[in-house]
């Protein structure tokens, strides 16, 4: 299962080199993933979490392996763990769809191709590490990786691409995102329908 390091600068995506971080804004949901307002990125993720929008990516080649990225080591959130193809957050008013498809594109340079729905998940995981917690109303999407991957270094440190019995094995023995089971198992339906019985996801 071979890993590929990020190497390949792409421009940030928020505008942060040289200059201070811009004040990144969520979209505040209830229970049904109704829009309720909105919050500061960190705010929202402080204990004990808002709960907000977000979105899960997962990508696969044609071989039916799946795309995964270790987080780079400088995020503030969950740096260094390895987790699905891309997550994010939807700006406010802006279509999950539409923020799965951008995020790719700025995370890892590809555009993903056959991008559909694959339902949503919501859960409260905190992280032990950074105590910062996780309420979120994700919105869960699969699609192809079709063309040669361009990581963004300031956002991923290394890509690879799994079958079901390699993740099995990184994930026993390497870091996670504290997201990453509960968002794969519930994209599991949308995932066997895109790979074919044959992947073995």
């Amino acid at each position: 299962m071979p890993s590929t390091p990020a190497t390949t600068a792409n421009n940030s995506s928020n505008g942060t080199t040289g200059a201070a971080a811009p004040e990144i804004m969520l979209e505040l949901v209830d229970e049904s993933g109704n829009t309720i307002g909105t919050a500061e990125k960190l705010s929202a993720h402080q204990a004990p979490g808002q709960l907000h929008r977000a979105f899960s990516v997962f990508l696969f080649d044609p071989a039916g392996r799946l795309l995964i990225q270790r987080r780079a080591l400088g995020k503030y959130h969950s740096p260094g763990v390895w987790s699905n193809t891309c997550c994010g957050h939807p700006y406010p008013g802006e279509s999950p769809f539409a923020a799965a498809a951008r995020r790719t594109y700025e995370e890892l340079g590809i555009s993903p191709t056959l991008l559909a729905e694959a339902g949503t998940v919501r859960y409260n995981h905190p992280d032990p590490e950074s105590g910062l917690v996780e309420q979120e109303y994700n919105h869960l999407f699969v699609g192809l990786a079709q063309s040669p991957l361009r990581p963004d270094p300031e956002e991923i440190g290394e890509t690879a691409f799994v079958t079901p019995e390699e993740l099995a094995e990184r994930h026993a023995i390497a870091p996670f995102s504290a997201w990453f089971m509960t968002v794969l198992d519930a994209a599991r339906p949308a995932v066997k329908e895109l790979t074919g019985p044959d992947a073995g996801w």
